[in-house]
């Protein structure tokens, strides 16, 4: 069954997707497809980097104003215990996406259409997109966005290259009741991988980690390897240790790629964690997802607004202005990821920043951006 058509069709309704609907929803007819309902967790560290706070503020969302916790403090810890606490040279604030998405899509909900439906396929033919549900419902429109995520069907339906590979990363996420400061983000290196801890808007403990799955592999489940790898940092075996788990078990994903993406694939503009995941380590990807969400609006407006019909101009435009604001940071990431999860240079930039505590700082404004007005 067909049904309206649409200026714009959004895939996916995380932090992306429902920022660039709310950035386009005066101006545009527009459709977000999203398989969940509201509000839901998702596998994230939850922690947002301040660059986003002004932007979000014209969208007319607060997350202070819901609770958020101001962040102004960094920890990180080696993989043997050794650790550094910097200032943030931003700061940034912590809010879990069980709220955040939620005060989006309450900001949004009356603005634009939802349907909560799984898309099977996204089709181009003749200027003009069709896509299709798994309950045989069907949309068309100008132009499609994808923000389906780190990871999804549809990556593989589009036969985008990244997904053709296997890829060895997996996360892990739940909430405890835990004494954490609400001014602080640790994040605690072990082998195979790094564990951030932050508060969130309702007081809890955000623990979320990236481990490979050669490191999970030979332990077989959650808890074993958080007692038996996790727990040798010493700053996680005090967490695991008194922690009390809120959730009934924690939350996962597999397969998580940090694979360079095309962020245009058969003329979907591909934005957030769609277009290109920066380490988790960088602190930075849920801002990052937002502000792609302001290009593309952005790009989009200035389109119509200079009554382009060329749609290969917008594409051009959209991935020139996309790699400046993201391709050295995600690059950067990649650099310092390796550093991290290599002992031997991880003790060393520790001995370094020991000696030298402005580089901690400096590092961080590397993956980080400008305020996004």
């Amino acid at each position: 069954m067909t049904r309206s058509h649409f200026d714009i069709i959004i895939v996916g309704g995380g932090l992306a997707g429902l920022s660039c609907a709310l950035h386009l929803s005066k101006t545009s007819k527009v459709l977000v497809l999203e398989k969940h309902t509201y509000p839901n967790h998702k596998v994230c560290g939850e922690y947002v980097s301040n660059e986003i706070l002004p932007y979000l503020k014209t969208l007319g969302i607060d997350p202070i104003a819901h609770g958020a916790k101001r962040i102004t403090e960094f920890e990180i810890s080696t993989s043997n215990g050794k650790s550094i606490t910097s200032t943030l040279p931003l700061g940034g604030f912590g809010m879990s996406r069980y709220a955040l998405d939620n005060v989006l899509y309450n900001q949004l909900k009356d603005s634009v259409e939802f349907q909560f439906e799984t898309v099977t396929g996204i089709h181009f033919k003749e200027n003009e997109f069709q896509v299709a549900t798994q309950s045989n419902l069907k949309f068309t429109a100008n132009f499609v966005v994808g923000a389906f995520g780190k990871r999804s069907n549809l990556d593989g339906t589009l036969e985008r290259s990244f997904i053709q590979k296997k890829s060895n990363w997996l996360a892990v996420k739940a909430h405890y009741d835990y004494d954490f400061p609400d001014n602080k983000v640790a994040l605690h290196n072990f082998k195979g991988g790094y564990c951030g801890l932050s508060q969130i808007e309702t007081g809890a403990v955000n623990a979320c980690y990236l481990t490979t799955y050669d490191s999970f592999k030979p332990y077989g489940n959650v808890d074993l390897f958080q007692n038996e790898v996790l727990r040798k940092n010493k700053h996680l075996e005090h967490f695991f240790q008194n922690a009390q788990a809120i959730f009934e078990k924690p939350l996962s994903i597999s397969q998580i790629s940090f694979d360079k993406k095309q962020n245009i694939v058969n003329h979907i503009f591909m934005i957030g964690d769609s277009a290109g995941l920066i380490h988790p380590l960088c602190g930075n990807g849920m801002a990052m997802a937002i502000h792609s969400a302001k290009i593309f609006s952005e790009c989009y407006q200035s389109h119509r607004s200079e009554k382009q019909t060329d749609r290969l101009k917008l594409e051009e435009r959209y991935g020139r202005v996309w790699r400046d604001h993201f391709a050295k940071r995600l690059a950067t990431g990649r650099r310092i990821q390796k550093l991290l999860l290599h002992p031997t240079l991880s003790n060393l930039g520790y001995s370094v920043a020991r000696l030298f505590p402005s580089i901690v700082p400096n590092i961080i404004k590397q993956t980080h951006g400008e305020i996004v007005q």
